[in-house]
């Protein structure tokens, strides 16, 4: 009996020491293929992380390089502007409206000669229809006491400084208003002064008449000018134009 009791301890004991060993090296290989099955994925999220920063680093300078290559080889565009829609006149009426006003001022010059000198005008007729000296010495010759030779001289000396391109070109308005205001008023003495001759007087003066011509192309461009451009500064003129880019 006690020869079999310590054979079966015995047995017992060699039969824990398998199982022991065999749990052990089973738990140790748990805990290694725990410690490789953790440590694999923190690596892989790692190289990912890794990875995904260098794209973000990268592809945005790589991005704007191809950007910056594709807009360098594309055709280039020149932005041209078009500075006549933000300005007023254009040059020719300027001009226009400028040797308009010297022409009437050299008549009026001429007028005003003749009337204080009491001389016959040159190549002016002096009967029937057209006759000179009758409208010049007429008592419809003086208004308010002043001859009407001296006023349409005052009237062509402004008119020579409001049409000249400089004045088109200012940024003040009232010089834009003073100059319709200045033609509204000529040409109103115009038709005065036509009525006078071909009612009252019963004759004309081609001088007068090439006045009240002058002076009527000169309400119907700054008429024009003020309808079609409004009161901004005249555009910059030139005798020589800009040449225009290829």
């Amino acid at each position: 009996m006690t020869a079999s009791k310590s054979s079966r301890a015995r047995n017992a004991r060699t039969g824990a020491q398998p199982g022991t060993a065999r749990a052990a090296a089973k738990g140790g290989t748990a805990v290694k293929s725990g410690t490789v099955a953790g440590d694999r994925p923190g690596r892989d999220q790692a190289r990912n992380g890794a990875a995904r920063n260098g794209a973000e680093r990268n592809g945005p300078a790589r991005s704007g390089t191809a950007r910056s290559g594709a807009a360098a080889r594309g055709p280039r565009t020149i932005e041209v502007r078009d500075d006549s829609a933000e300005r007023g006149p254009a040059p020719w009426l300027q001009i226009a409206t400028f040797v308009l006003a010297l022409a009437g001022l050299g008549v009026s010059i001429y007028l005003t000669i003749a009337h204080f000198t009491e001389s016959a005008l040159a190549g002016c007729s002096e009967s029937g229809l057209v006759n000179c000296t009758k409208v010049t010495t007429s008592a419809q010759s003086w208004v308010f006491g002043i001859p009407v030779a001296v006023l349409g001289l005052a009237f062509f000396v402004f008119a020579a400084v409001i049409m000249s391109p400089w004045a088109w070109r200012a940024s003040r308005r009232e010089i834009h208003l003073a100059r319709i205001a200045s033609l509204v008023v000529g040409i109103g003495f115009v038709l005065y002064l036509v009525y006078a001759e071909l009612f009252t007087i019963g004759s004309i003066c081609l001088y007068c008449t090439s006045v009240h011509v002058i002076t009527f192309l000169l309400f119907v461009l700054t008429a024009f000018a003020a309808a079609a451009w409004g009161l901004k500064p005249g555009a910059p003129w030139k005798l020589v134009p800009d040449r225009q880019p290829e």
